[in-house]
């Protein structure tokens, strides 16, 4: 999920013990490119329910993943507009009463060195124990061969971790992450580590953000149920890049609220990413909550590039309603976003379910 945090834990289960979804195994992918009568704009949401989406663009294939809880799925198709009709299939499954058992979140598919890799968070159904793990496949077509599990990843420190990405900046692999400073929650920091590797993290962990404005420390819902206790989020990190210029995109306060946004980190740095002092945050979230469009809650985002290379999209999501916390009413959106003109994201407003959208460009 993310990112979901262990003080929706209870919201969760509830959750990942229904999102069972059917699969289409063993079939030619559903999506047929750019054919006659393909519609040519789409409408928020993407699909009923996904949390934490995410998408790897390769070989003219979109390859997509979402929290399910307890399994690792995997889906393909030609443009994320079709996503509803995209091939699926279940890539892995835990074995029982494991350290990585339960509470399987935001999975990451990636393809790295000509093998395929879904890192992802789990736990044994104590949230406490939540670590980042993941399995690779050798083959080519990540719908052929198996994804066999490659175990933990974790820095030196080894402390309880969710919602890693994987990237690579000059030759160097990295992954950052959300995660406690300590043992106990209350807080999640961002912290990024080198990689010495696809599957090992070279030395330990460095904290490059911690919620620190207002609109990081967002936990109360505002409603008369019960709150979650006091915990302050910086969570769901994702690189992103234009020119010369690099950012972090990261989700801040809690999840079960609507005040659930996006914030940025910009690197002011020459190429040392694990300097703090390199990384400067937006006063300001970059992207919040519209209930005149009807979104609420938006974050955990990913980013992607139309299937032609020349627009760049935000992938997120999102709830239809105030109050609709982490479980699994959250749905994948998304919609195509701009540059001011010293190359800094403009990410705009969560476009309403009703808005006509021109599919990514093909």
């Amino acid at each position: 999920m993310k990112s979901i945090f262990c003080t929706c834990v209870i919201v969760l289960l509830s959750f990942y013990g229904c999102t069972g979804q059917e699969e289409k195994k063993n079939q030619q992918p559903q999506d047929n490119g750019n054919q006659e009568g393909q519609a040519k704009t789409f409408t928020n949401p993407l699909l009923p329910s996904g949390p934490d989406p995410y998408s790897t663009y390769h070989n003219g294939y979109y390859y997509y993943t979402s929290t399910e809880g307890n399994k690792l799925v995997l889906k393909r198709v030609k443009n994320l507009a079709n996503l509803s009709n995209a091939e699926v299939k279940t890539i892995w499954t835990p074995p029982e009463d494991t350290l990585y058992s339960h509470d399987i979140w935001a999975p990451e598919v990636h393809f790295i060195d000509g093998k395929w890799y879904v890192y992802f968070a789990a736990d044994d159904g104590d949230n406490t124990t939540h670590r980042m793990y993941a399995v690779e496949n050798t083959s080519v077509d990540p719908f052929q061969g198996t994804f066999e599990f490659k175990g933990k990843i974790a820095a030196d420190t080894d402390k309880w971790a969710i919602d890693s990405n994987v990237f690579r900046y000059k030759g160097q692999l990295y992954m950052i992450w959300s995660g406690w400073e300590g043992d106990e929650n209350g807080q999640q920091d961002i912290f990024i580590a080198k990689m010495k590797n696809p599957l090992e993290i070279e030395g330990d962990r460095v904290k490059i953000s911690s919620p620190t404005h207002d609109w990081e420390k967002h936990w109360d819902t505002g409603t008369s149920l019960k709150n979650p206790p006091e915990v302050f989020v910086n969570e769901g990190p994702q690189f992103l890049s234009n020119d010369d210029k690099i950012f972090i995109v990261f989700s801040a306060s809690g999840c079960w609220t609507d005040y659930y946004s996006l914030g940025l980190l910009t690197f002011t740095g020459t190429d040392n990413l694990l300097d703090l002092d390199n990384w400067v945050k937006s006063e300001e979230p970059i992207f919040i909550q519209s209930p005149e469009n009807g979104v609420y809650g938006p974050g955990h985002n990913s980013f992607f590039k139309s299937p032609d290379g020349t627009e760049d999209w935000i992938l997120y999501h999102a709830n239809s309603k105030p109050g609709q916390g982490c479980g699994s009413l959250r749905s994948p959106r998304m919609q195509k976003i701009q540059w001011d003109e010293k190359g800094y994201p403009i990410l705009g407003k969560p476009l309403s379910e009703k808005d006509e959208i021109a599919i990514p460009s093909e």
